[in-house]
Formats: C-alpha cells, structure tokens, sequence
C-alpha cells in the first residue's frame, strides 16, 4: 500500500471554461482544498473502488471528482469538452452536426443558468468536483491523452452542463432520436428488483442494481464509488462525469434505475410560408438568433462557422435530413435544473418518507426507479417529466405532430401523483426490465387504462421481462443466496417456449441436418453457459425466426396479449416454415462460428484489453435475464457491446449484506490494472463483497491520496 498527498492543482478560483490559466504549487493545492472544500482522503481498494472520506460535503465531490478524473480522465475530459458544444473545435469537422445541435438547443447557455440556479451548497459542490478533476489532472498530465487536455481547467459550470445535455439532450432528445430515427435507444437498458419481506426467506428486504449499458468507454462509462461526508455516505455507480450517484444504497435504503419510455420531448411538423409558419391559420415569422461555433481545420487552424437558429412558437427550429420536413422541438424539464440535487438528496435520505420527498421534486426527466429500505418498503415508479396530451397515444407522440394548431402545443406536465407506481405490493416484489409499467409485478397491480395512452405502450412486454416476473413471483421464499443465483439465470425463456413446438413439428422428418439439431436442443439444459453446445444453434435460429432482434412477432401461432401476458408469444405459426428456418440456422452456425455445436464460450468472449474469459448469458429478447448483447464476430470471437454493467445487490439486514460487480472493471485508462480484472467474476457468475465499513476498506486498500 501506498500513500500519495494531491501535489499539484489547476487554478480553482473561477475560471472560463476553456482558458489556461494554471496554478502548479504543491502546498497552494493542499491548502486551496483543505481551504475551501474541507480536506479528506480517497482509499483505493484492491479493485480499484476509491472510498472517498471527505470532512465536508464540498470535499466529498472534491475527491469524487479526482477519483473520475483517475480512473477515467481521458473520456471524462472528451465528454465534458462535447457537452460545451465545442468539439469540433477541439478535435474537427466530425462533431460539427453535434455542436450545432447543442447550441441550437441553447444547451451551454441553460448549463450556465442552470449552475446560477443551485442553492449555494450544491455550486461548491459541483466547484469542488470540477477542482478535484483540475487537481489530479495537474499532478498527472502525462496520464492524460494529448487531445484532451485542451480542455482544461474546468468548473461547476461544466459539470452542470454535462449533466444537462447527458439527460435532456442525449436520453430524452438526441439529436439522432429527433432528427434522424423517433425509435433510437440512445440509453441502453436494465434489470431492477426490489423484494419485500413477505417474498424474503430472512424477513429483510433486498434491491438487485443491474444497468446493462455499452462496453465501450464513453459518456454511459459507469464509475464506482463509496462517498462519506457529515450528513451523506452512499456505496453506488454513477455515469462517468456525474457528481451524484444514480443507482446507490446507504445502510438504511437503496435505489436504482432503468430506461423507460417517457416522452420528454415533442417534435412538431411546420407548415412553412413566406419565410414563417403557419399556426391556428396566422402567418408566423421565426424569431432569429445569429450563433457560432468553431472548427479544427486538418492544419489545426480554426473555422468560424456562422449559422441562423430559427424559433417557432413551439421551441427551437430544424430541418429534417432530405429537407422535406421541417420541425420545432419542445423539450421538458428545461426549467427544471435540480437533477443532481435530486440524486443527492436520494442517496441522504434514510426512510420511504424522506426518499418519497426527494421523489416529489420532478426533476428527474425519465427512468423507472425501484427502490427498497430497511424497514420493508419497496416501490416501482415509472418516473419522469411527462408532458400533458389531451390525447393520443404513444405512437402519435413520438413522431411529428402537427405544428400548425395550439391543439398540440402542450403547456403542462404531469405531476409525481399521476405517474404509475406500485408501493408495498400483496406480491412481496417489484420489477422492471425496460417493459412498460403494466407487469411491475404479478399479480399486475397496475391498468393501463387507468393512464393516458401516451404514458405507455401497452405492450408487447419483452421475454426478458417475462423471465424477471417468472424468477421472482414463482416457488417459495428466497434467501440471499437464492436471489443472487436467481440474477445470473441464463436460461432462455424462448427456447422453453419454442423447443418442444419445433420437436413436435420436426417428427417424420428425415432431413439430416433437421434431425442433427433437434438432437442438439432436446439434449441442450436450455442454458447460455460457456460449455453451451446447442445456445448458438438456438440463438441463430431465434434470430431468423423473431427478426430485428428477437422482437418480430409474425412467425409466432400466438403473439403477445396483456390478457396472457406471461406465456405468450408462443407456438409456430407455419411449422414446416420454422424446420426451413432450422435448416437455414445449421448452415448459418456453422458459417458464423465453424461448427453447429460450437461450445458457445468458445467464441463468445468476455474481453478487455488483453483479459479473454469464456463468456455466458445471452440476447435479452430471447427470454436470458442475464443479458448480454454480443458484437458480430471478429477474429474468430464476438464480444459484449453493450450488457452486464454494475450490479449491486443488497439485503438490508444487520449485518447489512452488499454483493456486486463492475464488469470491465473500475477503470478505462491505459495501463491501468483495473482494466478487465472483475472478468474472472463475471465468466464464473460470481460477485464481489462490496466493502462499506471502514474497516473492512483498510483491510483491502492499495493506495491512498489525501488532500
């Protein structure tokens, strides 16, 4: 173990974004932070989770940010530089569309208001987080990619930034959601349980965390953390660049969250005259502001780039690609700037009634959020800031509605009573795996027609789903053990389903490639395990059968219905057309993967950096709790793009027990050993102790910095 003090800081009065100026005395550093956020010290455990223990609550996000800024500078830097609108500036033409729908939409102006608007408190802490970056990236400059540096030093202006642009303009309305494709998922997806202690062999409630998000270092990078200060000490992961913890438990509750369907935003198709618009049958004309960005030329000169932002009554204006649509965009939630103050003041809360005060600040733009506590309390909520149709459903809103009537230009949203929760339900356990609201636990305890049709779709509810509400409501009470196991399930629900149909359609058959895999999958235990000789046979076949992935429904005898909706889809519509299909898989496998009974760990390959373990678990749509999304093949092995993330499951018992994982490790930096060392967990389907007392963190620490 070793012990560092932080030697070396970037100026930390303020600042504007992007200047250079630089202070780089040592004992100025230490007292800058001991100063004015307080002092503390981060120990590094043995996996490289900092354990931050700050003597304020300013310096708690001071050493959080230093620790970001250790384990994942180079995309931590690249993220903030994007969310100033300025990354065409920084690294070329490529980020020019980018910038320019940022600024369009006003986002570094509102990340300035939005900043002036903190209490006082939460602008030194969003200060201290951004000096705890500057901090370690001046003591560890050459630890950082030349092309980023330039964004340097930063301040509570960018961290409030980022976090404006992470929710508003990249989950709610990314520029590729509004302008390009309605049905981009630019948010990933999720498992949440929440069991209560009637379902509970101990009598203690427990959480599973579970966010299934990219592999690829990015702005959905999770970040692992312990942070202590007076009034607040949460364990949980954030998004690399956030300062708060979204998915986090202390030692009375915890929370997490999936992606759902909440419709945050409302594009609008305008009827164009005369250089304006058309609105309830009066010529408009657009409201104009002149904008500028800059762009990096190959010979590193810049180019100022001038362009006119038109206004319609609605929001700000934009022309589809092709030019044949024009639309205005009105966003939700841009008066709200609490996000992170919500966050926050979740993680302090140490009751439902205080977590439930936090809830009613509707800040946060979208997520379902389950949540469970030590005296028995769990809770689904399918949260957001909804705006207020006066009908229509979610189909309708989710592409341009017609721009030339006050009719649709919604002026309200809903409030935290009208969204769909269930608290404490007779079941003993709440769910989410990205499906709508209707099936958050079993019996439902929730109608869709009690809701706008807007809110929801009403389904169909993914296989995934349906294996979450299978492995929690069936056989008797479960204790902590069983509730881990039940998590890493890689049984596929589809193949339950499909298997024996296909058997029965199959008899009499005498094609030999047929009957070769109906051996397979009679044989196969149905599971997405490394030594697997049938998944990818199964897996290939599921992929022609249910096209655009797993979802199509037309080859299925029944498709899904809420009335039925645990057991269906189901059957095979043309049986001799689903033995084609078979046939069709074998010659497919063995083209893909060299053989039809590949051992699928074999070519499915947990891999980061030069770590390679046999894979397991499976495509979500295809019923596999433990979802993983597998690359195409490449050099003879496929690799998770997007999948087991963090997870962090929980009984609030005394002892507490905390159990979890961070997949590809706690950090994206080269040459760091954190890369890839919990891969060995992840291929044997094991977790973590996840170490809370202080203590135990002495116990394991590596490393310590104090400031």
């Amino acid at each position: 173990m070793r012990s560092v003090a932080v030697g070396l800081t970037l100026a930390l009065t303020p600042l504007v974004a992007g200047s250079s100026a630089l202070i780089t005395s040592g004992a100025q550093a230490q007292s800058v932070a001991k100063g004015r956020f307080g002092g503390g010290e981060i120990l590094w455990d043995s996996f490289g989770v900092p354990h931050v223990y700050g003597k304020t609550e300013a310096g708690a996000f001071y050493g959080f940010g230093y620790a970001q800024a250790h384990n994942h500078g180079n995309i931590l830097l690249r993220m903030y530089g994007e969310s100033r609108a300025k990354a065409a500036e920084y690294w070329g033409e490529k980020f020019s569309s980018q910038d320019q729908w940022l600024i369009g939409n006003d986002v570094p102006q509102r990340g300035l208001a939005w900043y002036k608007q903190q209490a006082p408190q939460m602008r030194a802490n969003l200060d201290a987080f951004a000096a705890g970056i500057n901090a370690y990236a001046a003591a560890n400059i050459d630890k950082l990619d030349p092309e980023v540096r330039q964004v340097l030093p930063l301040t509570g202006v960018d961290i409030m930034t980022h976090a404006h642009k992470l929710m508003n303009f990249q989950y709610i309305a990314s520029d590729r959601k509004v302008l390009a494709d309605p049905e981009a998922n630019e948010a990933g997806g999720s498992n949440a349980w929440a069991v209560a202690p009637s379902r509970s062999a101990s009598g203690n409630a427990m959480l599973l965390a579970n966010p299934h998000l990219p592999w690829a270092p990015g702005p959905l990078t999770y970040m692992e953390a312990h942070i202590n200060a007076p009034g607040l000490s949460i364990y949980g992961a954030t998004q690399v660049g956030l300062p708060v913890m979204r998915f986090g438990f202390n030692n009375d509750l915890g929370f997490t969250n999936t992606v759902n369907t909440m419709l945050g935003y409302t594009s609008y198709s305008l009827t164009l005259a005369d250089g304006g618009y058309v609105f309830d049958g009066k010529k408009m004309p657009f409201k104009t502001k002149q904008k500028t960005y800059k762009v990096k030329q190959p010979d590193g000169s810049l180019k100022a780039v001038t362009f006119t932002q038109r206004y319609a009554v609605q929001g700000p204006v934009f022309d589809l690609p092709g030019g044949k649509q024009t639309i205005a965009v009105k966003v939700a939630g841009l008066d709200r700037p609490g996000v992170l103050q919500q966050y926050l003041d979740m993680g302090k809360a140490h009751d439902w009634k205080g977590f439930e005060k936090a809830l009613r600040q509707m800040q946060v733009p979208m997520f379902n959020i389950v949540y469970a506590d030590r005296a028995g309390h769990i809770l689904y909520l399918d949260n957001g800031i909804l705006p207020k149709h006066p009908e229509g459903d979610v189909k309708y809103w989710s592409k341009p509605v017609p721009g030339d009537t006050s009719k649709t230009l919604w002026t309200d949203v809903h409030s935290y009573e009208d969204l769909p929760k269930v608290l404490d339900p007779k079941s003993g356990f709440v769910q989410n795996a990205n499906d709508p609201p209707w099936l958050s636990t079993w019996p439902r305890a929730l109608d869709p027609q009690a809701f706008p049709a807007y809110v929801a779709n009403v389904g169909p509810v993914s296989q995934r789903a349906q294996m979450s509400v299978k492995l929690l409501s069936e056989g008797p009470k479960f204790s902590f053990e069983d509730f881990i196991a039940k998590k890493h399930e890689t049984q596929s629900l589809m193949a339950d389903r499909m298997i024996p149909a296909l058997v029965q359609a199959a008899q009499g058959n005498s094609d030999p490639d047929v009957r070769k895999a109906i051996e397979l999958l009679i044989a196969w235990d149905r599971q997405y395990t490394a030594n697997s000789s049938a998944a990818l046979l199964f897996e290939t076949w599921a992929a022609i059968f249910a096209p655009n992935n797993f979802a199509n429904q037309s080859n299925y005898a029944v498709k899904w219905t809420l009335d039925d909706p645990l057991q269906t889809p189901r059957g095979l519509k043309d049986p001799n057309a689903a033995l084609a299909m078979l046939k069709q898989a074998v010659a497919r496998t063995k083209e893909l993967y060299g053989a039809v009974d590949r051992p699928y760990g074999e070519v499915s390959r947990f891999r980061v950096g030069d770590t390679s373990m046999p894979g397991n678990g499976g495509f979500g749509n295809t019923g596999i709790f433990r979802t993983i999304t597998w690359g195409p093949m490449k050099n003879g092995e496929r690799t998770p793009l997007a999948g087991e993330t963090w997870v962090a499951m929980i009984e609030f018992g005394t002892p507490m027990k905390a159990k979890g994982l961070m997949s590809y490790g706690s950090s994206s930096q080269p040459g760091s050993k954190h890369q890839g060392d919990q891969l060995p967990y992840l291929s044997e389907r094991k977790l973590r102790t996840l170490w809370i007392d202080r203590k135990d963190v002495e116990a394991h620490v590596e490393d310590t910095t104090r400031y």
